[in-house]
């Protein structure tokens, strides 16, 4: 088990300095941005002189015709042209404010989409205001993010512990999800997968959570995979509608020089992001228990217009639980059994035990049931947290 509570309790004992002109609930507006901006700071560092200069050199180009040649020597898929970094933001306390805004400025446009995002900006002057800012930035200095330190995968249980904390007191529905039960929906997704597909050289499938969260479905899968077939590649692809898990998710990506652009914001539900897109493997733990009757129409607008040919084809349940949506969104990004795709899609879901059965017969909830029943698309339910794994066409069955 890898030991990350070290830097977590290290981060939260930060989080203690705002206590006055902050709230706790409010900490994570400061925490979150900030861990965020000293792992890329941790990250760019060793190429950060050479980036300086190619900049200097390349300064009459434009950015996006310069971003890919400053890509390559900070070996990332971002870089920063701004002379500051975490230590040099320590030598000038008094304009320690505009510093970090000249700082934040320096990323390329991915990274400085993902610092909007957490909408930190309008924090910077209430720091500097309160005499917190300068104090802060100096025990963010203090932790050592490096990759060499902190993987990739430790950085996203830090992030997801950090959220889990700063949201104890969330809404039902908006929830974090245990590593042991993530694991357990990624074996479920590969376990009829043959070792001609796992050990397949130069693998690369597509994966998708419609409730991305920070990203802890996608890089456990992905880590699965990896350890089954080191050569293959697992390209993940989220959406996310809380700007704050957007935001880390797609730092997330970005970190492990994969495509930030495949995580998108927005509400699933009524704004679906990836509307022609079909995936290998899908899997989330999607809100439950949470109403959907103030953006009803769009999706009932949907379900009337389309039917079969759009998402919502079975029914619509009520409007105080959307769980049963969220399934039928996914069951629409499955790819059909073909002869040149006789594997389909497979797909995990967690849900309460509400959408078992709620609902009369004939009612929305009863015909999405009968629909998924009837086309053969259950393949198991696994109770406690009740995770449904599904594969289209496949005949066979199992229990626990």
């Amino acid at each position: 088990m890898i030991n990350f509570q070290d830097k977590v309790s290290f981060i939260w004992s930060i989080a203690e300095v705002l206590r006055g002109p902050y709230k706790p609930e409010d900490y994570g507006k400061i925490v979150l941005p900030l861990a965020v901006l000293r792992r890329f700071d941790c990250v760019l560092e060793s190429t950060k002189e050479e980036v300086l200069a190619k900049a200097d050199q390349f300064s009459s180009m434009s950015e996006e015709a310069r971003e890919p040649i400053l890509n390559r020597i900070s070996k990332q898929n971002f870089h920063n042209i701004s002379k500051y970094d975490f230590s040099k933001l320590l030598t000038d306390s008094d304009n320690i404010a505009d510093n970090l805004r000249d700082y934040i400025n320096g990323f390329s446009k991915v990274a400085r989409d993902i610092m909007d995002h957490f909408d930190f900006d309008r924090q910077i002057d209430k720091l500097d205001q309160n005499d917190l800012l300068y104090l802060t930035i100096k025990r963010f200095s203090e932790i050592d993010l490096h990759p060499e330190t902190v993987s990739n995968i430790e950085m996203g249980y830090v992030f997801e512990e950090l959220i889990r904390r700063f949201n104890e007191n969330a809404e039902a529905g908006d929830h974090y999800t245990p590593r042991e039960v993530i694991t357990l929906m990624t074996h479920l997704l590969f376990l009829h997968d043959d070792a001609s597909v796992l050990t397949k050289p130069g693998l690369t499938q597509t994966l998708y959570d419609c409730a991305a969260g920070t990203g802890g479905m996608g890089s456990v899968a992905q880590d699965y995979l990896s350890s089954q077939n080191p050569t293959a590649h697992l390209e993940f692809f989220g959406q996310e509608i809380n700007p704050e898990s957007y935001a880390i998710c797609k730092a997330d990506l970005l970190i492990k020089g994969e495509d930030a652009r495949n995580i998108r914001l927005g509400n699933t539900l009524s704004n679906d992001q990836f509307s022609r897109e079909k995936f290998d493997y899908l899997i989330s733990n999607p809100p439950y228990g949470v109403d959907w009757k103030s953006y009803e129409k769009p999706i009932k607008e949907e379900h009337a217009q389309q039917g079969f040919n759009g998402r919502f084809g079975p029914g619509t349940p009520r409007t105080s639980d959307g769980q049963l949506l969220f399934l039928l969104h996914l069951l629409s990004k499955m790819k059909p059994v073909t002869p040149e795709n006789p594997q389909g899609s497979r797909l995990a879901i967690i849900m309460n035990g509400s959408p078992l059965f709620t609902g009369d017969a004939g009612s929305g909830e009863s015909e999405i049931r009968k629909y998924v029943l009837e086309n053969d698309l259950v393949e198991g339910i696994v109770h406690c947290r009740t995770t449904f794994s599904t594969t289209q066409g496949l005949q066979r069955t199992f229990g626990f």
